[in-house]
């Protein structure tokens, strides 16, 4: 179903895609490809919707921190809002202290995306469309990016990204749902438990950008290779913890870079029974702890959301890669195409 939302200043309309299929429930705004919703059932087969979003297109115009968006060009941050690429420095858009995060002031979350639905066999989805000029926010190259949200006769929603460029460039695509499964606007994630698939971590500065070290999590608060409450080490007093306000880092996957998706985080919610599983091809993970929201914002439900009130779990190359050789290359160049696939699989 297609209705609209709400419309921008300009007097452009906005519109709202409701897919339903294996028991999950999702609705997406052409606005910055944002999942608005996502609704699943808890063990008692009562729906619930799982992630922190707007009910108008005023507030995610104004004042989202990325609520459920496409982030692009780059994913997480750049150093100083710059990179060096085949002997040419590029200076960014900087939105983030002196820092480029989440592609720029304008990001893909800040744009219109074109959005066809489809049916195939039994999976139902949405296919979106951006273009991105050559130059848009500091970035070399015209870049066509194509994102296809599926929804799975089994209920999993699948994220497939890709992208082509006619100049070299840099890409790094994610996507930035808050997730509380025990449902928007119901309080603290820090009961849910957490696994992630990853013995080392990057460590950053004080501005959030990684220092180049491939840390070990043993022995720290970043452990979470044996399922644990987020809360359990989330005060410990770690320097990392307290420049990040809590968790903000970027998870060294075990498997690395892979040809499929392979599971790599489980988050559970205790109270409900709600599971979310995500299995990425990719060799990182954001996980954001929700550290600044600041009980000025009010969700979908009409409460509002405090520190810690949701959590991120962005599958993603490393943050700043192309200021640090030894990560993982997030380079594309003409005739190549940027792929990546994430799944996100529920239970209760």
């Amino acid at each position: 179903m297609k209705s609209l939302f709400g419309k921008l200043a300009d007097g452009t309309e906005i519109h709202r895609w409701s897919l339903e299929n294996g028991g999950t429930r999702l609705k997406v705004l052409n606005w910055g490809g944002v999942v608005q919703a996502l609704e699943i059932p808890d063990r008692r087969g009562h729906y619930g919707n799982v992630c922190l979003g707007f009910d108008t297109v005023d507030d995610y115009v104004a004042e989202s921190p990325y609520f459920g968006a496409l982030i692009g060009r780059y994913g997480n941050r750049m150093a100083k809002g710059r990179f060096t690429l085949d002997g040419k420095t590029y200076q960014l858009s900087v939105n983030d202290g002196v820092n480029s995060l989440h592609g720029g002031e304008q990001g893909f979350d800040k744009h219109i995306w074109d959005v066809e639905p489809f049916a195939e066999g039994s999976d139902v989805g949405l296919v979106l469309h951006h273009t991105s000029s050559d130059g848009e926010m500091g970035y070399p190259g015209t870049l066509k990016a194509k994102v296809t949200y599926t929804l799975t006769g089994q209920g999993d929603w699948i994220i497939d990204y890709e992208a082509t460029t006619d100049k070299a460039t840099v890409v790094n695509l994610t996507s930035h749902v808050y997730w509380n499964l025990a449902g928007e606007g119901s309080g603290t994630i820090e009961d849910h438990e957490l696994t992630i698939e990853a013995s080392r971590y990057t460590p950053t500065d004080s501005g959030l950008i990684p220092t180049g070290e491939l840390a070990e999590v043993a022995g720290t608060p970043f452990d979470f290779r044996e399922t644990k409450p987020i809360g359990r080490d989330i005060r410990d007093g770690h320097v990392q913890q307290m420049q990040a306000k809590g968790y903000d880092h970027n998870w060294v996957l075990d498997k690395g870079i892979t040809s499929e998706p392979e599971h790599v985080a489980t988050l559970r919610d205790p109270r409900s029974g709600r599971t979310l599983k995500i299995a990425t091809d990719q060799p990182g993970l954001q996980f954001y702890s929700g550290n600044f929201l600041d009980g000025t914002l009010t969700g979908t439900g009409g409460r509002t959301y405090r520190q810690g009130d949701g959590l991120c779990l962005e599958t993603q190359h490393f943050p700043d890669s192309p200021n640090h050789a030894d990560f993982p290359s997030t380079v594309l160049r003409p005739g190549q195409t940027y792929r990546t696939r994430t799944v996100h699989t529920f239970s209760a």
